[in-house]
């Protein structure tokens, strides 16, 4: 069915914080909730600053990605929540990584914010294709 939308879960990124879907595979697309830098074993907030919490993010978006049946390599649209852009620099360092998105980076916006969930640094959301 064309409108048909399936519910991602897995164990291998963080549990929602509420009443959201790790993401929802739609017309061909993967909408991923915005993950932010948790231990998916632990539920805690993986230590270091914002290169390691943005290692985190994608490692989750990755696995969250990879039970949709996709992956970065497919994402066409990312949103990066920064706490501070003064954060932006050393963040992109990790996003521009290779063994994320490959070759062909998505197309991306980027916004500091006044705050995030649990007071981390970085929080990013993804759409891919499925």
């Amino acid at each position: 069915m064309a409108n048909a939308k399936k519910v991602v879960q897995t164990a291998a990124a963080p549990k929602a914080l509420g009443p959201y879907s790790q993401a929802i595979v739609a017309n061909g697309l993967v909408f991923c909730a915005g993950q932010i830098p948790l231990d998916p074993k632990t539920g805690d907030i993986v230590e270091g600053g914002i290169a390691e919490q943005t290692h985190q993010v994608l490692k989750n978006l990755q696995a969250v990605l990879k039970e949709a049946g996709s992956g970065l390599d497919r994402a066409v649209k990312t949103t990066v929540f920064l706490k501070s852009m003064d954060s932006f620099v050393a963040m992109n360092e990790v996003y521009g990584r290779p063994e994320y998105f490959g070759g062909a980076a998505p197309a991306r916006s980027t916004v500091e914010v006044a705050r995030l969930p649990r007071d981390v640094m970085v929080e990013i959301e993804v759409v891919a294709l499925a």
